[in-house]
């Protein structure tokens, strides 16, 4: 059995991983860090043009080699499993939480607190947005306070987000440039610049929206890491007589019959909301038949997220559609809910659409369009602008909203894989049409400003930015790990990023899984020093 000692052994390469490694990396020179991915180092930003050409020539994937065909677990919302994770393929949307997201017991008897003050991370917010060199605005809402400026201006407004910013502000609601760790000017790590290409949601073929890949590809070269790849690690060791973890158990995709042995001071998951508790519940033992760090049974439980729901309305605002998708608007206008009134909570966001208004081969009546008829009625359905609405909403996961093994999906291994099913606490479900009602009011008074008018609208079949399965808190009957993902079960064992969240909020959640991580780097290296 081939074995591997170092100080510190990460398992999972993602966004949260990235983070935590470059922290310690630079705060504690010398010390062994492995970083331990099931998924491939693609390392191939030279390539991703020639992959994006490809996928609208093909419908091909523009991440080939980003999945492990027999990891696809069910419920899962993203299969990418590579060094990056998931946010290989995100937007970098960079929004923090309300300072109520961690008081929603305390302000309004709901779901629970998390255990920690809104000061300690706003200042891990802070630093993330530096990490990452987040572009944006301060807000104009009342309790958005910052204690350090954005360290970018706001990437500049494409000519429809700007008449739409002038259009959006007649509702009276107050908006601001989405957040975005993306670069318009060049960063001291050497990141690309963004060309406006508006590939956003596919690739970044420029390197300007931050990728976790870049960081590890950095530490690789300043030899301040071990990374093994293509490495799945199945199963954590506990010690034969304390309650620490020993050992961690992997295998390389090409030598499926030999067990790597990995052998650290501490171990850090930072593999995600789905494969941290999965390996968890895996790495059952005699002295703990439910899985490690699962003494309170809460491991994969309180698997939580947030709703959207989304519309299509047109506009008399002339725009031109097709400039760039990828950049929007956000209002923070009701993410803060006075404690006398029902409770809704969510944020409001806008975009340009291009619904309706692409060349179409026939008309309404289903009569083939040639030549000028079709510039014609492709000339009259593009006047004004359509645009897409969304919102997403608080809901707040019950102990049922669970994470188990599913005995009928196995790896090549035999494990069985991760299945996810989400469930909603009964308050979430007896508020759910009245909120779903108050986003739709606030859509109606958004589109009435122009003559506007509501063309669809649906609720999304799944929850967005995912996160729970090791919640923190302070009582280790009621979490897994403590505000810094410190297990109660295990010293020396630690979860990191998404898991940890106890609620997903109603914004985006990488920003807040990587200042997570931060914080949590500061307690690891506390740890290692012996306080």
């Amino acid at each position: 059995m081939p074995t591997f000692d170092s100080d510190v052994c990460v398992i999972g390469s993602g966004l949260s991983s990235a983070m935590l490694s470059d922290k310690l990396a630079e705060r504690s020179p010398g010390l062994a860090i492995t970083v331990v991915e099931a998924g491939a180092a693609l390392f191939d930003v030279g390539n991703r043009i020639k992959y994006r050409q490809r996928s609208l020539d093909y419908d091909e994937s523009a991440w080939p080699g980003d999945i492990i065909e027999d990891q696809l677990a069910e419920g899962v919302i993203c299969h990418t499993m590579a060094v990056g994770g998931q946010a290989l393929r995100w937007g970098g949307a960079c929004n923090r939480f309300s300072q109520e997201d961690l008081r929603l017991k305390s302000l309004y008897g709901l779901a629970t607190d998390w255990p920690l003050p809104w000061e300690e991370l706003e200042k891990a917010y802070c630093e993330a947005e530096r990490r990452l060199y987040v572009a944006g605005e301060p807000s104009p809402c009342p309790g958005d306070g910052r204690s350090e400026p954005y360290p970018r201006a706001p990437v500049p407004m494409s000519y429809n987000t700007l008449v739409l910013r002038k259009w959006a502000e007649q509702s009276g609601f107050r908006w601001v440039v989405l957040p975005v760790s993306r670069n318009v000017t060049p960063t001291p790590d050497g990141r690309g610049t963004c060309c406006v290409f508006d590939t956003c949601t596919s690739v970044c073929p420029t390197g300007a929206r931050y990728s976790p890949d870049w960081t590890f590809k950095r530490l690789l070269s300043q030899k301040k890491i071990v990374l093994h790849d293509r490495t799945l690690v199945r199963k954590l060791v506990l010690h034969d007589s304390k309650p620490s973890i020993a050992a961690a158990h992997g295998v390389h995709q090409d030598r499926p019959g030999e067990v790597a042995e990995y052998r650290a001071r501490l171990f850090v998951l930072a593999a995600g909301y789905a494969w941290s508790p999965h390996l968890l519940l895996l790495s059952a033992c005699p002295r703990f038949p439910d899985g490690l760090a699962n003494s309170s049974g809460l491991v994969g439980r309180y698997m939580n997220g947030h709703k959207f729901f989304n519309a299509q309305a047109t506009i008399d605002t002339q725009i031109y559609a097709g400039l760039c998708g990828a950049d929007s608007l956000l209002s923070r206008e009701y993410l803060r809910c006075p404690t006398d009134q029902p409770y809704v909570r969510h944020d409001l966001r806008v975009w340009e659409s291009t619904v309706g208004r692409r060349p179409r081969p026939r008309d309404e009546k289903g009569q083939y369009l040639f030549g000028d008829q079709l510039m014609e009625d492709w000339r009259a359905r593009v006047r004004g602008g359509t645009v897409r609405l969304r919102s997403y909403y608080d809901v707040h996961p019950s102990i049922d909203s669970r994470l188990a093994l599913n005995p009928a999906r196995k790896n090549r291994y035999g494990d069985p894989l991760p299945r996810i099913e989400h469930r909603f606490d009964e308050t979430t479900l007896s508020r759910e049409e009245r909120v779903q009602q108050h986003i739709r009011a606030a859509f109606d008074r958004l589109v009435r400003t122009d003559n506007g008018k509501i063309l669809s609208t649906s609720v999304g079949t799944y929850l967005d930015h995912p996160g729970g399965g090791c919640r923190m808190g302070d009582d280790p009957s009621s979490s897994v790990c403590d505000s810094h993902g410190r297990t109660h079960d295990h010293e020396n064992l630690f979860v990191v990023g998404a898991p940890t969240t106890p609620t997903a909020g109603c914004i985006n959640g990488a920003l807040t899984f990587a200042a997570l991580a931060l914080r949590s780097a500061d307690r690891i290296l506390e740890v290692l020093q012996g306080h």
